[in-house]
């Protein structure tokens, strides 16, 4: 008879989850579920009624780990609302901060797996490199963008300011430096992962990845025709975990999707494993994938270029969508802006899109192996999408209201 094993909160991951998993006599994951526990904070919300510009400095605050992506996604929906065409140089620079911060964010989730795959004779030497790369990388990120957690430089229109001649010099030899570093350490991980032995088909689940660029993100890409949100609810088969659950799940094509770095490895660079060894590897190899085109952005930049457009505040009532690929996946802001004022804004953030699929990847194996899993996905709980209505008298859940968040 099956019986349910519960890890709440999951560990070594940004906001709190939940993961159910029903087991057989051996022990072996037969049912696995995978929530968001964390509360709503309405920062969606706050910005209706407010200017534009006010989108991108609320919605990188979704998060303090990935706040480049919600600041790049929410910059690109409300040009795209607005009918903005960005400088190229602005681009480039938008380009080269978001290749720095999904390096910087390899590298922190390397720091969280440490334990799981990190011998302790190379445990200095891991943590090292990882602080190596970090340091390095988010120099970048504070150079361009202002500032390594809330960009104050990224801004509707562009970018609030170039780089100098001598602060691209700066930042080409530091990441020119870092390169054997950079490889050293994606040597050592993968190896470390490939030699813990793990089950090959481990995590392997029937999803479609889902990435809309091999870097940078497509505007283009998102089909409101093909996206679908359904309440918790409505998918979970326990009613319970239903109204528990704290997002909504997107879906595309009617069908939950993986998003990450193995998913865009898979669409766009030809990698073709599956699974929680494939994630690990795949995340180590997308790092190479970004110092590329960081070198290559930086190198584009003309440093006397304008890199700020102008522009009409007021907007056309057109829904605008923002699209970035993050390190955790896929990132879509949606703005509509007229009158001066953002009259509708949402956001589906990466870990939202790979809910639905974490927990199926982890049957068919020990539960004690569930971790490992959602470890792989390195999931982010900032965003929560949508409230619960709690009774004032007897405490209960009357009902879940979809609310744009």
């Amino acid at each position: 008879m099956n019986s349910p094993i519960v890890i709440s909160p999951t560990s070594r991951q940004e906001g709190h989850a939940e993961l159910v998993m029903e087991v057989d006599d051996e022990g072996i994951v037969t049912k696995g579920r995978y929530l968001s526990i964390t509360p709503v904070r309405g920062l969606e919300t706050m910005v209706v009624g407010k200017s534009p510009e006010t989108a991108p400095v609320l919605c990188q605050r979704i998060c303090g780990v990935c706040p480049i992506p919600h600041t790049l996604a929410s910059v690109e929906a409300v040009d795209s609302s607005l009918g903005i065409e960005i400088p190229k140089n602005a681009r480039l620079l938008r380009e080269a901060t978001l290749a720095a911060h999904d390096i910087n964010s390899a590298a922190i989730h390397h720091f969280l797996i440490a334990a799981d795959f990190v011998p302790e004779n190379l445990f200095a030497d891991a943590v090292n490199s990882v602080s190596t790369v970090r340091k390095t990388v988010q120099y970048v990120v504070d150079m361009i963008a202002g500032e390594g957690i809330h960009p104050s430089d990224i801004r509707v229109g562009g970018m609030a300011q170039n780089i100098s001649p001598l602060a691209k010099d700066k930042l080409v030899q530091r990441i020119k430096d870092l390169k054997p570093v950079l490889e050293g350490h994606v040597e050592l991980i993968k190896n470390l992962v490939l030699e813990k032995g793990l089950p090959k088909d481990l995590g392997v689940v029937d999803a479609p990845a889902l990435a809309s660029d091999g870097t940078y993100g497509n505007n283009d890409w998102f089909n409101f025709d093909k996206f679908s949100e359904v309440l918790p609810e409505v998918w979970y088969d326990d009613p319970a975990i239903g109204k528990k659950a704290c997002s909504v799940i997107p879906l595309w094509d009617g069908v939950n999707v993986e998003t990450g770095p193995r998913a865009r490895m898979e669409k766009f660079h030809n990698f073709k494993d599956k699974g929680v060894v494939a994630q690990h590897v795949a995340r180590a190899e997308e790092m190479l994938v970004n110092y590329n085109w960081l070198v290559d952005s930086l190198d584009q930049i003309n440093t006397s270029a304008q890199v700020l457009a102008d522009y009409d505040p007021r907007g056309t009532n057109k829904m605008g969508v923002g699209v970035i690929e993050g390190p955790r996946g896929t990132d879509v802001h949606i703005a509509q802006v007229k009158d001066g004022a953002i009259q509708y804004y949402s956001a589906i953030v990466p870990t939202t899109w790979n809910i639905p699929t974490m927990g199926p990847a982890t049957e068919g194996f020990s539960h004690e192996l569930g971790p490992h899993v959602i470890r792989a996905y390195d999931p982010c709980l900032s965003c929560a999408t949508h409230v619960m209505v709690v009774d004032d008298e007897d405490k209960s859940v009357v009902k879940n209201e979809m609310v744009n968040i």
